[in-house]
């Protein structure tokens, strides 16, 4: 990786991605082809020597860790799940939510003995969340609806990414603790941080001006 060469920054795609266009928007990039991409996943961004590659959340992380891309636009909550081998360099600020643990509501559940089950999408930060609480969980990996597993009785409660807490209402849930708070951040593969230095300094300074 030279720097004169084409700087490539990895996008999460979906909420992220039209944030983050927004933000390349205000910074005065044309940004007609992200715009217009139709079914394409890897777009110029003209007269900035920039290609955008968009991607699922965990392969932002992969691509941005292998050096396939120098930059990444990825959730805290990714991060925190995959960890990896890069730079956090970056809170964007956008896509804010948070972690949180949620139950059937009126139900204690710090009360009583026994480990309790965790139902989550999210096993690497229950873990981590509970272990800082030096508390055994059972924790149960769930890839769909995760409010399902109160209601199907095979978890005491959950440990899900909350927005607006409609969902959980809606479901008979509640929160009962904050986990860890979520925002959009910017990460950069270690080898592209020396020999590109200068160019994403720049590129990061222009993002954080622009917020």
């Amino acid at each position: 990786m030279s720097e004169n060469k084409a700087i490539r920054v990895a996008l999460t795609k979906g909420r992220l991605e039209k944030d983050t266009v927004g933000l390349f928007e205000k910074m005065g990039f044309d940004v007609t082809e992200l715009k217009e991409k139709g079914r394409r996943l890897i777009l110029n961004i003209p007269g900035q020597n920039m290609e955008v590659v968009l991607a699922k959340a965990a392969d932002v992380i992969t691509y941005v860790e292998l050096g396939a891309c120098d930059i990444g636009v990825v959730g805290k909550d990714t991060i925190l799940e995959h960890g990896g081998e890069y730079f956090e360099i970056a809170d964007l600020g956008f896509g804010r939510c948070r972690f949180a643990l949620a139950t059937k509501k009126g139900l204690d559940f710090y009360g009583g003995v026994g480990v309790k089950t965790v139902a989550t999408k999210y096993p690497n930060v229950t873990r981590n969340f509970f272990e800082s609480k030096r508390m055994d969980v059972d924790i149960v990996k769930i890839e769909g609806s995760v409010e399902l597993a109160p209601l199907l009785r095979i978890a005491d409660g959950i440990v899900d990414i909350v927005e607006t807490g409609t969902t959980l209402k809606e479901n008979g849930l509640a929160v009962i603790e904050d986990v860890v708070p979520i925002s959009a951040r910017l990460i950069v593969n270690t080898v592209s941080m020396k020999l590109k230095k200068e160019r994403i300094e720049q590129l990061t300074e222009m993002m954080k001006s622009a917020l």
